[in-house]
């Protein structure tokens, strides 16, 4: 039942060993090209006033300049159309080294990157690439990507920006607006979505993705003012009866949802990536503070409950960084679905970074919450992390719904099969074998290094909780699993450890037959440490299958509702 998807594998009690080991490297040239780039985007630190440019809001325009340069808004482009033909392991490396230095010009050149080309990277014509890329390449142009509405975020569906055909019947009239788009001011070339079905009640409409020029008619809002990463352009735009060419269809009429969702994909690696470094960044301004601050006679460093927070900090930032560049190394190896594996890069990065960025300023103390400090500054930034490219708590409704989706099918299948049993023998013989592997073992892991047998024991035996429990509660709940959100975030959140041990196993295994067991030690005790911690929070999670205060919550939040807040005075 193996699919050509590590996670969705998974969910069927199916560890597709192969999809993640080894460990992805690239080759030698792209690694020497990709280092020489990271040099020199650290370079740039050095002209770098973060506090200016979350000051005055505004990015100035020889950082731009800058990177224009180096080439970096050109990454992912192919060297036919002016760009370093790079891998998304490159691109994830840049933006990450990029927002250990800047948060602003981490998120503007990783909405380029990301959201802003892979449509076109991925659904454009041979034509359209020709037209738009190497001025894309270059920086001369930037990108964007315009989905989110006032009342369509999480819920694309709810899109009111509608497309219609021009009367010549040789492009469409794009009317409607979008809001909190990232390089809305500063970019030349959007992927917008818009409705091209009548409103119709009750029935999905047709979504369809556009390449739109800024020159064909799009009215630019007011910057917003937001509570972090202030630099980055983020803006309304509005269309009133703008003049779109018919070959600027971007995939096919009515099949946009397609493109938007493998569009956030890949977004989801790229805010992973930038999380990763600004955890980097947060730890290591924590280390330095642990020994300029000194109590009771001695660094605070020495103190056993700063020393937790370092471990913790730095258990997270390992853990975030295997799962990113593990779930990069698919993509540019290109396994079919990574879906699952994106959502959860962002899931976990954009949570390990505020623990972390939290923990920064508990160490940073009075200094932390001093405006003339950064650590506030980054604690700002950190936030948007959490809802960019989808909230968390719809992400992990995706993870696990989407996990859920083939193993439900499987059962419904078997249902069927089991009332016409001759038709169905051929299934019912495939599940027959599947329930009997499962009855002599659990899934073996055969990859990973004996060194680690312990922690590769303990994703074994969650794999099989993960496939019990989700059989368990399809059958319970059928169809209805899909409005039953505490069940699925307890299976998602299964998914997201299993997925963060995978790889810190897979990359462990990798560090220690190049250096060595003393020379991995400290990956060594990563792993370890994080594969614990997962460990408690997944049977603490498959405990709460069978026994919660689901519905004791619930009845709090309804009567909250109807009392219209706190309804309490003070005793």
């Amino acid at each position: 039942m193996a699919e050509q998807s590590f996670m969705k594998s998974l969910f069927h009690g199916v560890i597709a060993e192969e999809l993640i080991s080894p460990w992805p490297e690239s080759s030698t040239e792209e690694r020497e090209q990709v280092q020489r780039l990271v040099d020199s985007v650290r370079k740039l630190a050095e002209s770098v006033d973060s506090a200016e440019i979350d000051r005055t809001a505004t990015i100035p325009p020889e950082h731009l300049r800058k990177m224009k340069d180096l080439g970096l808004f050109g990454v992912p482009i192919a060297r036919e159309h002016g760009g370093l033909g790079l891998g998304r392991g490159a691109s994830a490396r840049v933006v990450s080294e990029l927002a250990a230095i800047d948060s602003s010009l981490a998120v503007t050149l990783g909405a380029h990157l990301s959201i802003g080309l892979d449509g076109l990277l991925m659904f454009g014509t041979d034509q359209q690439k020709r037209k738009y890329l190497p001025r894309l390449a270059t920086g001369e142009h930037l990108a964007a990507f315009a989905l989110t509405e006032p009342t369509a975020g999480s819920d694309a569906a709810a899109i009111q920006t509608r497309a219609d055909p021009s009367p010549e019947g040789e492009g469409w009239i794009l009317d409607g607006g979008k809001i909190w788009i990232t390089n809305g001011g500063v970019a030349d070339l959007f992927t917008v979505f818009a409705r091209t079905s009548p409103p119709e009640e009750g029935t999905k409409p047709r979504i369809t993705a556009f390449l739109v020029e800024r020159a064909h008619g799009i009215e630019t809002g007011a910057r917003a003012t937001t509570l972090g990463v202030r630099g980055a352009s983020t803006t309304a735009i509005r269309f009133d009866r703008a003049q779109i060419p018919g070959g600027n269809v971007l995939g096919d009429v009515g099949r946009g949802f397609r493109v938007a969702a493998a569009v956030l994909d890949g977004g989801r690696v790229s805010l992973g990536a930038q999380c990763v470094g600004l955890c980097k960044r947060l730890v290591s301004m924590a280390v330095a503070r642990c020994g300029e601050r000194r109590a009771f006679g001695r660094a605070i460093g020495q103190f056993g409950l700063i020393k937790d927070k370092i471990a913790r900090m730095m258990v997270d930032t390992f853990a975030l960084e295997s799962a990113v560049f593990l779930t990069a190394g698919m993509v540019d190896a290109k396994i079919a679905d990574w879906s699952v594996e994106s959502a959860i890069c962002k899931i976990l990065g954009s949570e390990a970074l505020s623990r972390v960025a939290h923990e920064a300023l508990q160490i940073a103390a009075g200094a932390g919450y001093m405006a003339d400090h950064p650590w506030e500054r980054l604690l700002r930034d950190a936030r948007a992390h959490l809802v960019f490219e989808g909230t968390n708590e719809t992400l992990r409704c995706f993870v696990a719904l989407a996990g859920m989706q083939s193993p439900g099918r499987a059962l419904s299948d078997v249902t069927r099969a089991m009332r016409e049993p001759i038709k169905g023998f051929g299934l019912l013989s495939d599940f027959a074998i599947r329930k009997a592997r499962s009855a002599l073992g659990r899934e073996r892991v055969h990859r990973v290094h004996p060194l680690l047998n312990k922690e590769a024991v303990l994703f074994e035996e969650y794999t099989v909780e993960l496939q019990r429990n989700v059989e368990k509660v399809l059958r319970k709940h059928g169809t209805e699993i899909a409005e039953m959100q505490y069940t699925q975030r307890r299976v998602a959140d299964i998914a997201i450890d299993l997925f963060a041990v995978a790889a810190c196993l897979s990359r462990t295994t990798r560090a220690i037959e190049k250096k060595g067991e003393e020379g991995a030690r400290r990956e060594i005790e990563l792993t370890t440490a994080y594969a614990a911690g997962a460990a408690e929070r997944m049977a603490q999670n498959v405990r709460a299958f069978e026994r919660n205060d689901d519905e004791l919550l619930k009845s709090i939040a309804s009567r909250t509702y109807q009392d219209g807040g706190y309804p309490f005075d003070a005793p």
